[in-house]
């Protein structure tokens, strides 16, 4: 049962008497995808996957995502997969936003449920079984992992954002803090899945420039994002996708908290063609 912590109503279809009008958003730039479309209607179903629909909010496509694919899952009572991901050079980076699930990775069992993070490395042997009697929902980040040499292989991780406390950044008296699963300082990982957290009022204070790609898919809460040129509002259930350099700021209006799982790319050399 979900205690509403994080948004996860995807989902329905709206009457045949709403506008036609929406938010969506797509640039070369960035992209908004609103929690509006997200709709039956749009789901995927996916090989070896059973009791099992897909939003696919984010993929490898020229003029959008460069580095990663993400999925919102829903597994209903029963559902899940014993054959999950199809290449074997992908790892996974999983966060659920409501109910729970057995993860088995590489023959250990873990209970995860709401808020708990999992991270998978490439051509590790996992698999999904929804043993309740509701539905689970989590974000699946699939990333081809880049092998450097010399360095070893990244662990897997199973964690709990109950387990981490929220880093501030700096001079913003705590009002703008990160909730990191994964040791940013260790670059074995290629990858980060964090949480954003503002305090009402909180802002991002210039306009961030730089070499990371980046989804943001809101878990609670509103305020205005700057994508590029544009201001953009935005609320819990939205997607955003930022292309490397595109520039961003944020400004955090109230009257709640406002959330973000945050993906990014990290810790690698830039391929030269």
């Amino acid at each position: 049962m979900s205690t509403g912590r994080y948004y996860s109503q995807m989902g329905g279809l709206p009457g045949q008497t709403d506008l036609l009008s929406g938010r969506a958003v797509f640039t070369t730039a960035y992209a908004v995808i609103p929690k509006g479309v997200m709709r039956d209607i749009v789901t995927s179903l996916l090989p070896h996957w059973d009791k099992t629909q897909a939003w696919i909010i984010a993929r490898p496509l020229t003029g959008f995502a460069e580095t990663f694919a993400q999925y919102i899952m829903e597994v209903a009572p029963g559902g899940g997969s014993d054959r999950p991901e199809p290449n074997p050079a992908a790892q996974a980076a999983i966060f659920v936003v409501e109910g729970e699930f057995t993860l088995t990775i590489a023959g250990k069992a873990h209970a995860l449920r709401e808020g708990s993070f999992a991270y998978v490395p490439a051509g590790t042997a996992w698999s999904v079984k929804n043993t309740s009697n509701a539905p689970a929902k989590f974000h699946w980040v699939r990333k081809k992992f880049q092998a450097v040499e010399g360095l070893e292989l990244p662990p897997a991780i199973v964690s709990h954002e109950d387990e981490h406390q929220i880093s501030g950044m700096p001079d913003t008296d705590g009002k703008w803090g990160t909730t990191r699963f994964i040791d940013p300082a260790d670059v074995r990982y290629d990858m980060h899945l964090n949480i954003v957290t503002f305090e009402p009022g909180a802002i991002i204070p210039f306009m961030e420039t730089h070499v990371m790609e980046h989804g943001l898919y809101v878990l609670e809460g509103k305020a205005v994002y700057r994508l590029n040129s544009d201001w953009v509002e935005v609320e819990a259930g939205d997607f955003m996708w930022l292309r490397a350099f595109c520039p961003q700021a944020c400004y955090a209006g109230g009257p709640g908290r406002f959330r973000y799982l945050l993906y990014k790319d990290v810790n690698r050399h830039v391929d030269l063609w």
